[in-house]
């Protein structure tokens, strides 16, 4: 199987071969970095601006995913580069936890004023991946700080991702990623339930509430089955991320799984590293998921702080900060470079920008076009599966018959061929393999920037376009040769 970060940069092996060493490139001998491929090195970035990133060969490229979902508010923005040089002239670092300092203070307080759903506090962290270790760590001491001590379960679902770190990982499904690891670090106190995958989930004839109360019905013979007084969370994205491409929940599967925790007393924690802080229309995800959703601890990664520095968060609910305060009052976890200086400046001006130029709004608006592009355009092409998603963080999957949504054998390797052929065309998509089952199954992600001009929606939408035509050519032929040789 193909792993989904290999050739994530959108440029095939061949070609890399052929431009590594010229044009601005790096030999292979040239590098000390260990990069994920051993046998070649990316492309270079050598720039970057609004919606456009620069390589070293000169190409310019339209981010049609802002890397992995990160860049919300564009490339090189003057007001965070200068945020970022005010604090370097100030403070750079601290050892927080033993000190504090105005722009972490100042970060909270624009995330958290009012204590939105009742979250108020935030703990500052370098990575997504090391907000999930956080949060899980946060959750277990929640329980042994009120007197439950036997609480050491997690259950999580299929098709999800947390992290790579070891906790993070070990609540993920994703199978390429913890296949190495799993005799070995995977933690083994985790159990599984279905994806919120309506498009190869659903029953046919099942209803949208039938659907969605089948699957929290699934959750809470999950819980039965190993004691409810066992566990400590339930982990979920409200948008699915990379694993299966923003498959999004049914509606009221949410309130049900909310309605589901409290009667057990279990903790609600929801991920949204990739798709939260405005990406799907609204601030946080789970506000669209109705009425009483809310999470006890939520993780914030990408969009936090844009690409600018490297942030991750969490945000506890004030109930898990009062059980913390009833005994200890103390949070035994700490990193040294959690609520870093300069990347709470750069956090702190993200989100000031956010919010002065309404870009959450815009990303709800804009969503509902690019929804309409996106169907319009390709929605009804031979090998388009299932275009979803919200605001502006959609996934489109591939499936090599419509009818059976039977996926492509993974050695056709359909992702990379329509993320070569955009990269061709000068526009940056993010893949993803493995989609229906782990090992088969095939989608992209579209994140642009929330600030992107109509322009180059129109350019993105025309430039996917233009690359799923090359490959639908290019599969028809490999598909009528396979079935010659087959013959």
């Amino acid at each position: 199987m193909v792993s989904d970060t290999q050739t994530q940069t959108g440029t095939s092996p061949s070609e890399k071969k052929e431009i590594n060493g010229t044009n601005g490139q790096l030999d292979l001998e040239a590098s000390h970095v260990l990069h994920n491929s051993l046998i070649s090195i990316p492309p270079t970035v050598v720039s970057a601006e609004g919606s456009y990133v620069t390589f070293g060969t000169g190409r310019r490229v339209l981010d049609g995913c802002t890397g992995a979902a990160v860049a919300i508010i564009g490339h090189g923005n003057p007001e965070v580069l200068a945020a970022v040089q005010e604090q370097m002239s100030k403070v750079s670092y601290t050892h927080t936890v033993a000190f504090t300092t105005p722009v972490a203070e100042a970060l909270a307080n624009e995330i958290l004023q009012g204590n939105p759903h009742g979250l108020s506090r935030a703990f500052f962290v370098s990575s997504g991946s090391e907000a999930m270790d956080s949060a899980l760590k946060l959750a277990r001491q929640y329980y042994v700080e009120i007197g439950q001590p036997q609480r050491t379960r997690l259950v999580s679902r299929q098709r999800a991702y947390h992290g790579n770190t070891v906790g993070a990982l070990s609540v993920s499904s994703h199978v390429s990623r913890r296949a190495p690891f799993l005799d070995a670090l995977v933690l083994n106190n985790v159990s599984y339930v279905s994806a919120t995958y309506a498009y190869r989930g659903q029953l046919e004839g099942e209803s949208e509430e039938e659907y969605s109360a089948r699957l929290v019905q699934e959750l809470d013979e999950q819980f039965q089955s190993v004691g409810p007084e066992t566990v400590i969370a339930f982990v979920a994205e409200p948008v699915g991320g990379a694993t299966a491409g923003c498959i999004t929940a049914p509606k009221g599967y949410y309130q049900g799984v909310r309605r589901l925790c409290d009667r057990y007393g279990i903790l609600l924690i929801l991920d949204e590293v990739m798709c939260g802080s405005g990406r799907t229309g609204t601030y946080f995800a789970f506000e669209q998921e109705g009425p009483g959703v809310y999470p006890d601890l939520l993780t914030m990664g990408k969009g936090l702080g844009g690409g600018y520095a490297p942030m991750g968060a969490v945000l506890a609910h004030e109930k898990v900060i009062r059980g913390l305060q009833s005994g200890s009052s103390y949070f035994v976890h700490s990193h040294t470079y959690q609520a870093h200086a300069v990347g709470c400046a750069a956090a702190l001006a993200v989100q000031k920008v956010l919010r002065r130029d309404g870009l959450v709004a815009r990303c709800a608006a804009k969503g509902r076009w690019f929804e309409a592009a996106l169907n319009a355009t390709i929605g009804q092409r031979k090998y388009v599966g299932n275009i979803r998603g919200r605001g502006l963080f959609w996934g489109i999957e591939f499936v090599q018959n419509r009818a059976t949504k039977e996926p492509f054998p993974p050695a056709l390797r359909f992702t990379w061929k329509l993320v070569d052929e955009a990269f061709r065309r000068h526009l940056s998509i993010y893949p993803g393999a493995g989609t229906a089952d782990g090992f088969k199954g095939d989608h992209v992600i579209l994140a642009p920037p929330y600030n992107a001009s109509d322009d180059e929606f129109e350019d993105l939408v025309r430039l996917l376009n233009e690359a799923y035509d090359a490959v639908e050519t290019e599969v028809d032929l490999a598909l009528v040769e396979g079935k010659r040789d087959g013959e």
